[in-house]
C-alpha cells in the first residue's frame, strides 16, 4: 500500500474498490476548488471535462492510480459514494431533523442550496466546523444508500439492549446502530434487570429520593437521623441525598433489583428501607427513641411532637401554659430544644432555646400582652414557681 502514495485511508479505499474508485479518490487526495461544489460525484464529472489546472493535475493522478492499482486488483465498476465511506466510514451520515447524524455522533448541515438535500444517506468526505456553529458543516460529499453505509462502516455496527432512564420512567429497546446512528428501535420486555436497575438508580439521581413512598413517619425518621448525625455523629447515619445514593446497594436492597419501573420505586417504604442504616451491630440503634423521641413530656403531662427539621436545633411547639414549673429548656441528646411558647389559640407568643432566661426577662411583656386577651388563662407573675395546665382558670377552680 505504500507504493500507491496516498494516506492509508484512501489508500485502502482504493483497493477495496479494486482500483475502480481512481477517480474519487484522486480528487480527495487533493480537494477541488469551491467552485466545483460540495457534491463528491458532480465534481468528479466536472474534473472530467475540465480544462483548468486542477483538472489536469486530477487526470494524470488518476491514471497514475489506475496504474499503480493495477497490480493489486481487478478492475470493477466505480462509486464514488462507496469511496467516500470506505476512507472516512465514521462519516456516514443520515438525513435526521433537517441536517445529518453522521456515525460519529458529529451533526452535520449543507449549505443551502447544495444539490445533496433531500439525500437520505451521505457519505461525507471533507467538512469544517465554522466558528460559533454548534454544526459541522458538509464541504464534499457523496450520495449512497442505507446498504453502503452498512457495508463500510461495518467495523461500526452494534446491536444490544439499551435501558435508560428517559421521560420519567425506564425506557427499554433493542438497537440496532451504525455509530451514533440509530438504524432500527424494537421496544424491549425482558431487559437484563442489570441494566434497568442502572436505569432506576439514574432516575433517583435526576428526580431524587422523592421517587420512592416517603410515608410522614419515614419523613420524621429521616429528620431524626440526621439530627443525630450533626451532633453525634458515628454511629448514626449520613442521610442527606448524596450519602443515600452512594450507599444504596445497603439500604434499597432487595427492593431495588425487584423494581423495573418508577410505579414500582413509588411503593418501595423508604422508612422501611431506612432502618436498615441504623447501627444495630453496635446496639445503638436501640436508643433512637431515647436520643432522638417523636414526642416529649412537658410539665403539663401532654405529649407533644418535636419537630426535627432544622436538625441543628430542633423545636417543640407547646402552649406556654403547659410549660409552667420547668427551669430549664428541654434537651434530647444534650441539644437544648427551640422552644416555640404558644397562645391559647395556639398562635406563636415568643420564641426561647432558654427557658430560664425568658421566665426571668421576656415573659413579663407577653403576659402584659396576652393575659387581656385571653382572661380565662392563667398567667402568674411567677411562671417558673407555677403549676403547669392544658387548662382554663375556671376548669382549675373545678378541680
Amino acid at each position: 500500500m505504500a507504493r500507491l502514495g496516498l494516506h492509508p485511508r484512501l489508500g485502502r479505499a482504493l483497493l477495496d474498490t479494486s482500483g475502480a474508485g481512481a477517480e474519487a479518490v484522486a480528487l480527495l487526495s487533493e480537494e477541488p476548488p469551491r467552485e466545483y461544489g460540495d457534491d463528491l460525484a458532480a465534481a468528479v464529472r466536472t474534473a472530467r471535462r475540465g480544462g483548468d489546472a486542477y483538472a489536469a493535475r486530477w487526470r494524470s493522478e488518476v491514471r497514475r492510480l489506475r496504474s499503480a492499482s493495477a497490480e493489486f486488483t481487478e478492475p470493477a465498476a466505480g462509486n464514488d459514494g462507496l469511496v467516500a465511506a470506505l476512507a472516512f466510514p465514521e462519516r456516514v451520515a443520515r438525513a435526521d431533523s433537517g441536517s445529518y447524524l453522521m456515525a460519529s455522533g458529529t451533526r452535520a448541515e449543507l449549505s443551502d442550496g447544495s444539490p445533496l438535500r433531500g439525500s437520505p444517506w451521505l457519505a461525507v468526505a471533507v467538512a469544517d466546523r465554522p466558528v460559533g456553529k454548534g454544526h459541522a458543516r458538509v464541504q464534499l460529499a457523496a450520495v449512497i444508500d442505507e446498504d453502503t453505509a452498512r457495508s463500510a462502516a461495518a467495523s461500526l455496527y452494534s446491536e444490544g439492549q439499551e435501558v435508560h432512564w428517559a421521560d420519567g420512567d425506564v425506557v427499554a429497546r433493542r438497537v440496532e446502530r451504525l455509530g451514533a446512528i440509530e438504524l432500527a428501535v424494537r421496544p424491549l420486555r425482558d431487559a437484563d434487570p442489570v441494566l434497568v436497575r442502572e436505569a432506576l438508580l439514574e432516575g433517583l439521581r435526576q428526580e431524587g429520593l422523592r421517587l420512592l413512598r416517603w410515608t410522614p413517619d419515614a419523613d420524621v425518621l429521616r429528620q431524626r437521623l440526621a439530627f443525630l448525625r450533626h451532633h453525634l455523629g458515628d454511629p448514626w447515619p449520613d442521610v442527606c441525598e448524596d450519602a443515600l445514593h452512594a450507599r444504596v446497594d445497603e439500604w434499597l436492597e432487595p427492593e431495588l433489583s425487584r423494581a423495573r419501573r418508577r410505579a414500582d420505586l413509588a411503593r418501595i417504604d423508604a422508612g422501611q428501607a431506612l432502618r436498615r442504616l441504623l447501627p444495630w451491630a453496635s446496639g445503638e440503634a436501640n436508643r433512637l427513641d431515647e436520643l432522638a423521641p417523636e414526642r416529649i413530656a412537658v410539665p403539663s403531662g401532654s405529649r407533644v411532637r418535636i419537630d426535627y427539621g432544622t436538625p441543628e436545633q430542633p423545636v417543640l411547639a407547646v402552649k406556654l401554659q403547659e410549660m409552667f414549673g420547668l427551669q430549664e429548656s428541654p434537651r434530647i441528646a444534650g441539644v437544648p430544644l427551640l422552644v416555640h411558647l404558644l397562645s391559647p389559640a395556639g398562635r406563636p407568643a415568643a420564641v426561647t432555646g432558654d427557658l430560664a432566661s425568658f421566665w426571668g426577662d421576656g415573659y413579663r411583656a407577653v403576659r402584659a400582652e396576652l393575659r387581656g386577651r385571653y382572661p380565662k388563662h392563667p398567667w402568674p407573675e411567677d411562671p417558673a414557681a407555677a403549676e403547669p395546665t392544658r387548662h382554663t382558670t375556671a376548669r382549675l377552680r373545678r378541680g
